[in-house]
């Protein structure tokens, strides 16, 4: 039995019946704790859809953590700037009208979300180092254009198999 604290309980309780069949956990709730129950590879999975939904991400993309093998990472911004005015760092990430945080999306295959002081990334594994390390370039000051750069000439290729061996 795993026991969280959520703030925002409303948005687990209103899709309690949708969480308990796609991640196979039995969710409780008593106050501003959630209790999972099943087994430990399901409640950790569990756990981390809830913290994504917690963190603000809709339901769709937060369940994509279970359905896709997506990872669900958080960057603080305070841990790569020395910079006292975090609200024109927030500002670089989202960028005029949400453009950089709309590119970067386009780039990496990643979904970001911004709460507080921190940024939220969900995307599939080989996907997540890329978008961290965009992330922390434009926290630490890189112009966007350079960040996009990069991004284009790193990005990850799939395979394809033409079955010659």
């Amino acid at each position: 039995m795993k026991k969280i604290i959520c703030e925002k309980l409303i948005r687990i309780t209103k899709n309690k019946k949708k969480l308990e069949k796609i991640l196979n956990v039995k969710i409780k709730n008593r106050g501003k704790e959630v209790f999972l129950g099943g087994k430990s590879e399901n409640e950790y999975v569990a756990e981390k859809v809830i913290d994504a939904l917690e963190f603000g991400f809709p339901f769709s993309t937060a369940i994509m953590i279970k359905e896709h093998n997506c990872v669900f990472e958080i960057v603080n911004i305070k841990d790569y700037t020395k910079r006292k005015d975090l609200f024109r760092v927030r500002a670089r990430i989202i960028g005029t009208k949400g453009k950089t945080l709309q590119t970067l999306h386009h780039l990496t295959n990643c979904f970001f979300e911004i709460k507080d002081n921190s940024v939220g990334i969900i995307g599939a594994p080989e996907f997540i180092k890329n978008s961290q390390e965009a992330l922390i370039s434009i926290i630490k000051g890189s112009k966007q254009a350079n960040v996009y750069s990069f991004l284009e000439k790193h990005q990850v290729r799939q395979i394809d198999d033409l079955g010659l061996k």
